[in-house]
């Protein structure tokens, strides 16, 4: 970074690094379909949009305010549908009060995390507390303490190297379950309004911003290949290792997967559905983003899927509904990424896959 930014000159150098990104679409060798190409710079354009919240309108750690970084026009990471996701800016130097009313939805939980996507395309947990182990008071309100030091009530551990708070509510049914309301404030925050925008703050948001867009690009491009390679229309993910240092949720156990069908065909997932406190299955592309959920049924939980007489699950990928099973569409693609979701199981099911014809 200069010593004397100039506004121009910052912009057109994140601009700059923002085309050069886009060489990671062009080069990326299973980006094998049109679609690819089209979602692949859509979707370096919603990591920019991301990162701008992110780095840029909500970097004060001492004002730090809940976004959303995952939601339905914007996606990282195999995205839960049936996810809200809030995140807010922290630092570990700093105490906060997370405060609210939890409303109906049937999992929440908060986590703080070490966001790393812009290093080494890790989000370390530095702490985590799920609803099921707070104190609520009758009306549903609640407040938490984050901070270092443990503080009596509810608490979230944080460390030295906190970045970032993180809360996940999953809904069974979004239109019946009411949301919890979240807001945070910092408790030690050694001023009383936030300053004003300078050009050296614009220029280390808008360099962590390109640095977060290049980093969980390249992050998730890394999976695809790893899953081509040895989950090849299979959901067999055993090793959790990489999920968890990505930020994932340490109360699910994931099964990802790739798939690819040439017309006509579908993918048949069978499996047994274990003793949980939530499942789901997804559809994504090659960008590790969830299909279109707005307009196509791309994704499947208990609330809506049928389950077999003997009480295992059937689930077909296909461009069209074969007239059996749970079907997922394929919403224009002919491959892509896919996930199975374990959460509060104590058993993790691997499932039966096989790809059929059904225009036969």
């Amino acid at each position: 970074m200069s010593d004397n930014p100039d506004a121009r000159a910052v912009w057109q150098d994140f601009c700059q690094k923002l085309d050069t990104i886009g060489d990671l679409v062009r080069d990326a060798e299973f980006a094998t379909e049109t679609i690819d190409h089209a979602e692949g710079y859509r979707y370096l354009s919603r990591l920019a949009r991301i990162a701008l919240d992110m780095h840029v309108e909500n970097a004060d750690s001492d004002f730090p305010g809940f976004y959303a970084a995952s939601h339905a026009t914007a996606k990282i990471g195999a995205d839960n549908p049936d996810n809200l996701y809030l995140n807010a800016t922290i630092s570990g130097e700093r105490r906060y009060r997370i405060s609210g009313e939890k409303g109906s939805v049937p999992i929440l939980s908060f986590g703080s995390k070490a966001n790393r996507y812009a290093t080494d395309g890790t989000m370390a947990s530095t702490g985590e507390l799920d609803a099921a182990d707070m104190q609520f008071a009758a009306d549903g309100s609640f407040e938490i303490i984050a901070s270092k030091t443990k503080a009596n009530g509810n608490w979230l551990p944080l460390d030295d190297d906190s970045t970032m708070l993180l809360v996940r509510q999953t809904f069974l049914d979004r239109a019946t379950e009411q949301p919890a309301k979240v807001t945070v404030e910092a408790l030690d925050a050694p001023r009383t309004t936030p300053e004003p925008l300078t050009v050296r703050q614009l220029e280390q948001g808008l360099t962590k911003a390109a640095a977060f867009v290049e980093g969980t690009a390249r992050t998730f491009m890394r999976w695809t290949r790893m899953l081509i390679e040895e989950q090849h229309n299979q959901l067999a993910t055993v090793d959790q290792d990489m999920f968890q240092k990505a930020g994932g949720d340490p109360t699910i156990f994931y099964l990802h997967g790739y798939w690819e069908l040439q017309p006509g065909e579908a993918l048949v997932i069978d499996t047994k559905v274990p003793d949980c406190t939530f499942w789901n299955f997804q559809c994504d592309n090659v960008w590790f983003e969830s299909l279109d959920y707005r307009n196509h049924r791309i994704h499947i939980n208990a609330h809506g899927a049928k389950l077999n007489e003997d009480g295992t699950l059937t689930i077909v990928v296909a461009a069209r509904d074969p007239g059996f099973g749970n079907w997922i569409d394929t919403a224009g693609h002919g491959h892509g990424t896919m996930l199975l979701r374990w959460t509060g199981a104590r058993e993790h099911p691997v499932p039966n896959t096989k790809v059929i014809k059904i225009d036969e």
